[in-house]
């Protein structure tokens, strides 16, 4: 199973871990800890150390209830950030979903573009449907990050999930985006209840009949401090949530995930380490 993007065709027979790179003031999981270039570019070179095979820049909060972010705002985070990181000798992905980010990177360089919106804001289906061989990730959300969590999905998640997937990566597919670019993400947290979070874990490889390969990132996000809470009077912030977060990337990557996006890459390569060395007595 491969996965092509602009300067590599990642090979997704073994899971691999994309390590976030939050460009921003005001990220949930960091505080932002890495939101000037020459910190950002330090915390890139520290997630490769630590077995990270790929990176994922973002110049704008999606957390719940950010607003949305100026367009030269996000450029001017990114960019410097993306330059550098372009540098280092791993596929690359940009999280944006505003077309005019995704065509300053891709003219960088940029491997992936990696949209929470799934290419559905104006113009940004064909921006990468123009790019020869960009790997692009495709995400639900129920409503946006602004409102999304005031009033979540209801229902049965999993059937939900998977025929908006299938539909944005089908409708992508239509204007000549080859399969191999595409990778799917069930979003968790996007508009979901914890109860719907966990549903589409422990149901993943249902998702797999979508036929496209799974990107998860659950790392450090409010379902794992639900789940770590119990009779606490809050739920641990998110710096404290590090052991739930790998295992919830295990257990996706057990479920079938091919790539997990986390912040916490050494403790998370440990635990898939693990995972393999299981796997050869199977």
């Amino acid at each position: 199973m491969i996965w092509q993007t602009t300067r590599f065709a990642i090979d997704l027979g073994q899971p691999r871990v994309m390590g976030i790179v939050n460009v921003t003031p005001d990220s949930f999981a960091d505080g932002g800890a890495h939101a000037d270039t020459d910190s950002a570019l330090r915390h890139c070179e520290r997630l490769l150390a630590e077995g990270a095979d790929m990176l994922d820049i973002g110049g704008e909060s999606t957390r719940p209830g950010s607003p949305p972010l100026p367009l030269a705002d996000e450029l001017a985070r990114v960019l410097p950030v993306l330059r550098g990181a372009l540098q280092l000798g791993v596929p690359v992905s940009v999280d944006t979903y505003k077309p005019e980010v995704m065509r300053a990177a891709l003219d960088l360089g940029a491997d992936i573009v990696n949209d929470v919106w799934a290419l559905r804001q104006p113009g940004a289906t064909a921006v990468v449907a123009r790019h020869p061989s960009c790997g692009v990730c495709l995400m639900h959300m129920h409503g946006d990050p602004a409102t999304m969590q005031n009033a979540p999905m209801t229902g049965d998640a999993v059937p939900q999930v998977l025929q908006f997937l299938e539909l944005r990566a089908q409708a992508l597919q239509a204007l000549g985006v080859e399969k191999h670019r595409i990778v799917l993400d069930p979003g968790i947290g996007f508009g979901k209840t914890v109860a719907q979070n966990f549903s589409l874990l422990a149901r993943q490889r249902e998702l797999l009949a979508a036929g496209w390969p799974l990107l998860v990132g659950w790392s450090r996000k409010s379902s794992i401090g639900a789940a770590l809470q119990g009779d606490a009077p809050a739920p641990p912030p998110p710096a404290e949530r590090v052991i739930g977060s790998v295992a919830a990337a295990l257990l996706a990557v057990e479920r079938g995930a091919r790539i997990v996006r986390v912040h916490d890459v050494r403790e998370t390569v440990q635990a898939l380490a693990v995972w393999r060395q299981a796997r050869k007595y199977y």
